[in-house]
């Protein structure tokens, strides 16, 4: 009797990497690629259309981004588990991912060797977080205080935190508003917001520290950058 293999969806806007993961994924004899979508919308069709076992989202798409998914697949099926690829190893995008439903979290750059565990792994019912991502979260949670303080990145809502990534790489208030398909002033409405989270005066503040923390994944702790 032939086994059923096990639907895998890619949900990821760079077409050489999307190639790359079905190509390894489809040399496993028990699972198969079902299709692919660069963008939340496209995913929700496909998801429809081809009921997929597993769903594996990067954390940036196309106008939206792989958490907003994994929010939204958790809430109208529980039983389809999100595996979130990033490009980012911080374990503030790990946490938010779990938060959001996601049964794993993988590195972009650990991908091709670890994907296959990863996707078995969360297949299985277990949730899969790579030895340095997880001992991250776990040092997290026992250092935090125990009244609930919060670093200001903590503080930051999944928006306000895509808007700071954004910023980060050098969009202009704009062009985010553009491809989140919101408002240049509900934009500026998130910019403040970070502003007074960070305790940052200025707007060119704000870029030098989205800057740096998408190019070290460190914020300066209540220190100016030069």
């Amino acid at each position: 009797m032939t086994e059923i293999k096990k639907k895998i969806l890619i949900v990821e806007d760079h077409p050489i990497f999307r190639w790359g993961l079905s190509e390894l994924i489809n040399q496993e004899p028990d699972m198969v690629v079902c299709g692919d979508a660069t963008d939340v919308s496209g995913a929700w069709k496909a998801i429809e259309r081809l009921e997929p076992d597993l769903i594996i989202a990067d954390i940036t798409l196309e106008n939206s981004d792989g958490i907003d998914l994994a929010k939204a697949v958790n809430r109208r099926s529980k039983t389809i588990p999100v595996l979130i690829l990033s490009m980012h190893d911080q374990f503030l995008y790990a946490e938010r991912a779990l938060h959001a439903g996601a049964r794993g979290y993988i590195m972009k750059q650990e991908a091709m060797e670890s994907v296959v565990t990863a996707i078995r792994q969360v297949l299985a019912g277990k949730i899969y977080l790579n030895e340095k991502v997880k001992d991250q979260i776990l040092f997290n949670l026992a250092d935090r205080p125990a009244g609930g303080g919060r670093s200001s990145m903590d503080r930051l809502t999944d928006r306000e935190l895509e808007v700071f990534r954004m910023i980060g790489k050098g969009f202009s208030t704009r062009e985010i508003a553009s491809k989140l398909h919101l408002s240049i002033k509900t934009i500026g409405t998130y910019r403040e917001r970070i502003k007074e989270k960070f305790s940052l005066k200025h707007a060119n503040e704000l870029v030098r520290h989205a800057v740096h923390w998408e190019k070290t994944g460190e914020i300066p702790n209540g220190t100016p950058l030069p």
